[in-house]
């Protein structure tokens, strides 16, 4: 979701700057605010006692975070981390429902963004509980050359650590490496120089 900068600007938003690895919410925090990546990522994750943690997903720019909460009255579910230095657009949420109750067209993109990231929420979990590391794997590969519009024919870079694919796996990072070496044994992938390609 990205809506227009000048509207956000002209009812109050303000551009911050984030370094990497600096938190903008933690779990369980009150969500109170609107955000909207200008420049940069964002990674939204849970951890577990231990630690280990899960990725939700990422936002890059353009994009806008964190906004299901808003509309219940709920806490954030997860911890939002700027992946790199980022500047990300910030609104209240009091003004944001006033954008939303005076242009029907942006209540109308924020039903659909809903709708989509429902799905593809509902798309992970299947994924997810089918235990063969390859087709988890697969899977996280499909939906990024998806969410990115990248041509399913064309071998793509694919930009994330093998930790971090098993953060979104839910997979042990040792598991990652050695399906994604099956897998380029098999042509399924292609390793290159240490460079993950689907």
């Amino acid at each position: 979701m990205q809506i227009d900068l000048d509207l956000l600007f002209t009812w109050g938003a303000v551009a911050k700057k984030y370094k990497k690895n600096d938190i903008i919410f933690y779990e369980d925090d009150r969500a109170l605010f609107y955000y909207q990546i200008l420049e940069g990522s964002v990674r939204m994750y849970n951890s577990n006692d231990e630690g280990k943690e899960f990725t939700q997903g990422v936002f890059c720019e353009g994009r806008s975070f964190g906004e299901p909460p808003l509309f219940i009255n709920e806490v954030y579910p997860t911890t939002a981390v700027a992946s790199q230095d980022s500047v990300i657009i910030k609104l209240s949420k009091d003004k944001l429902m006033r954008i939303l109750e005076e242009y029907p067209s942006v209540k109308l993109a924020f039903l659909e963004l809903m709708a989509k990231r429902i799905y593809d929420k509902t798309i992970s979990t299947k994924q997810i509980i089918n235990q063969k590391p390859e087709h988890r794997i697969k899977s996280f590969l499909e939906n990024y050359k998806k969410q990115n519009q990248f041509c399913v024919d064309d071998k793509t870079y694919i930009p994330y650590t093998r930790q971090e694919i098993a953060d979104f796996t839910g997979l042990r990072v040792e598991t990652v490496i050695r399906t994604l070496s099956e897998m380029n044994k098999s042509n399924k992938v292609r390793i290159d120089k240490h460079k993950l390609f689907f």
